[in-house]
């Protein structure tokens, strides 16, 4: 049989990620004080696992790493090593290391070779540590000490190249005794003496062969039970009838010791259920995915105009084809609801990543911190979860370094000398809300200004505090007095912002001194559907993305006001903010010829409000949104398109745009007549 193996190295990279994402959470998440013997052993089976796979595919590097690493992890969960924070670190820095070889191997990356030797030999120095724990850790005479049944296994497994057999042979001898022979129709029979589960061996042979070409046959050797009856005379249990048996305690450790352990029936049965889920799903490319909400989008399209024509339909005569059109379309809406929930990933896939690095900075700048995740269920776009990481990585780094104090401040302070850092998710509405909430030190007000009028921003004495905390945000912008590698040259929060809002969300900051700061990031679910007012200038519709709108209001012609001779300004309860035609921004003759025969619509977008004059409001309506720079050229002021349910083309107004190409707008604040 020749198998070409390079068609498995994707799954084995992709199946390496998860474990060691697994991994590192277990670690992190390690009571030192009492340690959960079920998350040993699953760290320990993470590494074997990967040991395995980096075996079959010959990548001796990462197996060497994970060899040292599970042989060090094997004595700490047997008892004969006391499991220390030194030991965390370094499994820590090892899964590091693996993750470099891995993306070396999968994509080129460059490899720290020195960084590799450096781990192997910190693990191979813990190894040979005199740890081991004091005989009051161990099992004591008398006391029952619990065991897994060891089973005798006869695999027969069918023919297969030489090479490949010496590959399974060597990863099957780790979990017991083994002894082979060759059938008469050139079969391999293995017989195998190990405390492994049926499962076990399985994952072990599944790398190289279908497992419905095993046929595996068990029988137990030696039970639970028998081990109950005859353990009072520990010294010789089994009366010499097991002399010539080579048990595999006797060169192997207890691998999967059934231990007592605290919520060990909510650990099993969350695990039982992610196995369940994971049993379940396929692996689907983002193409195909993305295609299929293409064409799904041009179904709503066509369903649409479909609805739209029979409105002119008599309900009397068509009444059966009505009743189809309404069915039609709740089927496609429950259809487009359906195909984009494929592409919805939980806020695991980024929160995951800040346990570790929060314990990283933490450790360096020498503070305690405890970081408290919510809402990692809560689902949110592929395309947005992906873009939403570095943003969200400044903002938690921001929190841990500049939010947080030292241990003796917090103390001093009447705080616990534990920082507590808060990471959400959650739904509201249309939109999904993150917030990160830390309990430290607070915006200093009076320092914000002070660098403000350093640097030339606008800065006046009867500023809120929403407007304070914003002068946070320009490029440059850093109150922190000695630049080190993790802040201080102010870069970072002006990306943030940027970013969060081209994927049309909103930052808000809300701070007390002495109390801590929480950020919330407003964004919406998906880019491929939009909320949006429909509004008529002129001849064409547009589209304003429902998030920015305020209100509407009929305008008075009292209430506007002309400045510069040219601009124009709008009272609206007491503020005046800059009023701009849609007519204007797009070069079209509208249909109202002063101000109050038309509609102002309130918008607002990075934290400043604009009065937008148009024609009429058409409605409020769900749209699929199109790219105009994929399928055209990028047009200012214009975030995509829409087809409308008249076959027609409408522009989507980019709100943000418009705001920051207004003149006028960048003046407004303490503006009074």
């Amino acid at each position: 049989m020749n198998v070409d193996m390079r068609q498995f190295f994707q799954i084995f990279f992709a199946e390496t990620e998860e474990l060691l994402a697994e991994k590192e959470q277990l670690l992190l998440n390690l009571d030192l004080s009492d340690p959960d013997a079920e998350d040993i052993d699953a760290i320990f089976r993470a590494a074997h696992s990967i040991k395995g796979g980096a075996a079959t595919f010959g990548l001796s590097d990462m197996t060497e790493v994970t060899h040292v690493m599970e042989s060090l992890l094997d004595q700490v969960r047997v008892g004969n090593m006391r499991l220390t924070g030194e030991h965390v670190e370094i499994f820590l820095q090892a899964k590091d290391v693996i993750k470099m070889l891995c993306d070396g191997h999968q994509h080129g990356a460059e490899v720290n070779r020195n960084a590799v030797a450096e781990v192997m030999a910190r693990l191979e120095a813990l190894s040979h540590t005199s740890g081991s724990v004091g005989g009051a850790d161990r099992p004591q005479k008398g006391k029952s000490a619990p065991v897994v049944p060891t089973i005798c296994y006869e695999i027969e497994l069918p023919a297969m190249d030489a090479r490949q057999l010496d590959i399974l042979l060597g990863e099957l001898k780790m979990l017991g005794e083994l002894e082979q022979e060759i059938t008469p129709d050139g079969n391999a029979l293995l017989r195998l003496i190990s405390r492994e589960t049926r499962d076990d061996i399985l994952s072990v042979c599944s790398f190289l062969l279908n497992p419905d070409d095993l046929a595996i046959t068990e029988d137990v050797m030696f039970s639970p039970e028998g081990e109950e009856e005859g353990e009072e005379d520990e010294e010789d249990p089994g009366y010499g009838f097991f002399d010539n048996i080579v048990l595999p305690s006797q060169h192997k450790n207890d691998d999967e010791t059934i231990k007592a352990d605290k919520n060990a029936g909510g650990k099993k049965a969350a695990r039982s259920s992610f196995q369940s889920v994971a049993s379940s799903s396929i692996r689907v490319g983002m193409d195909k995915v993305d295609q299929l909400i293409n064409l799904v989008g041009e179904l709503v399209i066509t369903q649409a105009m479909i609805e739209q024509q029979s409105t002119s339909l008599d309900p009397m005569v068509y009444q059966h084809l009505l009743d189809s059109v309404n069915q039609l379309s709740r089927n496609s809406r429950d259809l487009q609801q359906a195909v984009m929930s494929m592409r919805m990933m939980p806020m695991d896939y980024v929160f995951s990543r800040f346990p570790r690095m929060v314990h990283d900075l933490a450790s360096k700048l020498g503070k305690k911190v405890e970081l408290v995740i919510s809402g990692a269920a809560t689902e949110l776009d592929k395309s947005l979860i992906e873009r939403i990481i570095d943003p969200l990585t400044h903002l938690v780094r921001n929190s841990v370094d500049h939010g947080i104090e030292m241990p003796d401040v917090r103390h001093a302070n009447g705080k616990s000398e534990v920082g507590r850092l808060f990471l959400s998710a959650s739904h509201q509405g249309g939109n999904i809300l993150i917030e990160v909430n830390d309990d430290g030190a607070g915006l200093d007000r009076e320092k914000i200004m002070e660098r403000a009028r350093k640097r030339g921003l606008p800065v006046f004495d009867n500023m809120s505090d929403s407007e304070v905390w914003n002068l946070i945000f320009p490029p440059g912008f850093s109150t922190v007095d000695v630049v080190t590698d993790v802040s201080g040259r102010g870069v970072g929060m002006d990306v943030v912002k940027r970013n969060i809002t081209e994927m049309g969300g909103v930052v808000d900051i809300r701070s007390a001194r002495g109390m801590g700061t929480m950020l919330s990031v407003y964004l919406p679910l998906s880019l491929a559907i939009l909320e949006g007012m429909s509004v008529r200038t002129g001849d064409e519709i547009y589209i304003l993305p429902l998030g920015h709108v305020v209100e509407s209001l009929q305008p008075l012609e009292g209430d506007i006001r002309e400045i510069s001779g040219q601009d124009k300004v709008i009272r609206v309860r007491g503020d005046y903010l800059a009023l701009i035609s849609l007519a204007d921004v797009f070069s079209i003759v509208p249909r109202a010829t002063t101000p109050s025969e038309g509609i102002v619509v309130i918008l607002e977008a990075d934290g400043n409000r604009l009065a937008l004059l148009v024609d009429e409001l058409v409605g409020q309506q769900q749209v699929v949104v199109k790219s105009l720079e994929t399928n055209y050229r990028k047009v200012p002021n214009v975030s995509g398109a829409t087809i409308m349910g008249d076959g027609e083309v409408a522009l989507i107004v980019d709100v943000s745009g418009i705001l920051r190409t207004s003149n006028l707008n960048n003046d407004m604040a303490g503006f009074v007549l």
